[in-house]
C-alpha cells in the first residue's frame, strides 16, 4: 500500500528500532495558526516514559515549517525527541501520505495520531499507552470535547455515549469509525498488519478505510472514557471536506454486506422512504434477495403496500412489501437517523425490546 517516500532530509537521525515508548504522528499542510496549541499540549505531557514525535509537513506554503522549528529545543528540553520531513514538490499528497511517512520515520512501540489543530489532555498518552498495552490488538480512542463548542452536537453526542460493544456495532453508520481518528492511539503491530493508510489523496477517507480493514482481520476497538482530545473543527485544515458521500457509503455498503449481511438468510430494511431505498438499490443481487420487506410507520408509505425496483433486470421487476414496524420480520438493517424525531423512532424501536447486533444494526 505504501510507496516510496518523496520526502526531503530528515532534520534528526532516527533509528528504525523501538527505542521510544510512544511516537505522536502528525501529517501537517499549513498548520501556522494551530501548530503552537498542538505542540504546547505535547510539552505538557505527563507521561514518563521515552518520547518522540513525527512530523511530516505535505508541502506547506505558510509558516508551518518555521514555527515547527522553533519548538525543536522546547521539546529536546523536556526529552522529547522530534523528527521531521517535508514534501519536495508543490503538490500536497494527502494525510494518509503524510501519516505513512511519519510511521516510517519514527520508532515507538507505540503510535499516538494527532492532527496538528487539535490539542491534547495533558494525561492523554499516559491513559492510551497503559490501556494500549493491555490491549495490544487495538485501536485505542478516548472521549472528546470539539473546538468550537458547538460544531457537531449530534455526532459528537453519539461519538462520546457509545458503549464498549457499540463500537462494533455501529460501524456501519455515515458517522464513520467509532473510535474517531484525532483520539486514535494503538501499537505499532496494529499499524502494520493493516499495512498503513491508503495513500490516494483527497477525497479519499483513509481513516474509514484503515478501520475497516483493521476489523476485518479482526482487531478491536477500545474507548477510554476520559476526554483526551480537543477535536477541532477548522474547514481550512480538514480533509474530511474533500471526501465525497458517495465514497463513504460504497465503503459502508460493502463492509454491511461483507460483515452482516453475509450471516444472513433474510431481513427488513426500517425505512420505506429514500434511504432505505438506496440502500436496497446499492446491495448485491444476492443480499437484494434476502430482504423480505420494507418496514415504516408513515401512512402514505405504508398505503403504497410495496416498493417496485424499476431498474431490476428481472421480469417481472421485484416488487418488496413495505409493512408497519409492528408487523415486521428481524433482523433489521436500519435507515433512520437517531436524535431527529423527538425520540419517536427511538421509543418505536425500543418497544419491540430487541437487541442491537442480534436483531438489528443501525446502517444511518
Amino acid at each position: 500500500m505504501t510507496s516510496i517516500p518523496e520526502v526531503g532530509e530528515h532534520e534528526e537521525a532516527f533509528v528504525p528500532d523501538d527505542s521510544y515508548d510512544v511516537s505522536i504522528i502528525i501529517p501537517i499542510r499549513n498548520g501556522e495558526d494551530y501548530l503552537d496549541a498542538c505542540m504546547e499540549s505535547i510539552i505538557e505531557q505527563d507521561f514518563t516514559g521515552q518520547l518522540q514525535v513525527s512530523i511530516y509537513d505535505d508541502c506547506s506554503s505558510d509558516n508551518t515549517v518555521a514555527i515547527l522549528e522553533s519548538w525543536r529545543t522546547k521539546l529536546h528540553a523536556r526529552n522529547i525527541s522530534l523528527v521531521t520531513s517535508y514534501g519536495l514538490t508543490s503538490n500536497p499528497r494527502g494525510p494518509g501520505y503524510g501519516r505513512n511517512r511519519a510511521v516510517e520515520q519514527c520508532s515507538g512501540k507505540f503510535l499516538c495520531f494527532a492532527d496538528a489543530d487539535d490539542v491534547m489532555k495533558p494525561t492523554r498518552i499516559t491513559k492510551q499507552h497503559d490501556t494500549a498495552k493491555a490491549h495490544q490488538n487495538a485501536i485505542v480512542g478516548s472521549r472528546f470535547v470539539r473546538c468550537p463548542p458547538d460544531s457537531t452536537k449530534r455526532f459528537t453526542k453519539w461519538a462520546n455515549r457509545l458503549s464498549p460493544e457499540q463500537l462494533y456495532l455501529q460501524a456501519y453508520t455515515s458517522n464513520g469509525p467509532t473510535v474517531i481518528m484525532p483520539t486514535w492511539f494503538c501499537s505499532r503491530r496494529v499499524y502494520d498488519a493493516v499495512g498503513g493508510f491508503d495513500e490516494g489523496g483527497l477525497g479519499v477517507p483513509e481513516d474509514l478505510i484503515f478501520f475497516n480493514r483493521h476489523l476485518d482481520l479482526g482487531g478491536s476497538l477500545v474507548c477510554v472514557e476520559d476526554v483526551l482530545v480537543t477535536y477541532c473543527y477548522y474547514k481550512s485544515m480538514s480533509a474530511t471536506f474533500s471526501v465525497t458521500q458517495e465514497v463513504i457509503w460504497k465503503l459502508r455498503v460493502d463492509a454491511l454486506e461483507r460483515r452482516i449481511l453475509a450471516n444472513w438468510k433474510a431481513f427488513t430494511i426500517w425505512n420505506a422512504g429514500k434511504q432505505g431505498r438506496r440502500l436496497f438499490r446499492s446491495l448485491s443481487v444476492e443480499s437484494q434477495k434476502k430482504v423480505v420487506a420494507f418496514c415504516d410507520v408513515d401512512a402514505k408509505k405504508l398505503a403504497k403496500g410495496s416498493y417496485t425496483y424499476e431498474d431490476s433486470e428481472a421480469f417481472p421487476k421485484i416488487r418488496i412489501p413495505i409493512v408497519h414496524f409492528r408487523d415486521a420480520i428481524t433482523p433489521f438493517i436500519i435507515c433512520v437517523k437517531l436524535d431527529l424525531t423527538d425520540n419517536n423512532f427511538e421509543n418505536n424501536l425500543a418497544s419491540l425490546n430487541l437487541t442491537e447486533g442480534i436483531d438489528y444494526f443501525h446502517f444511518n
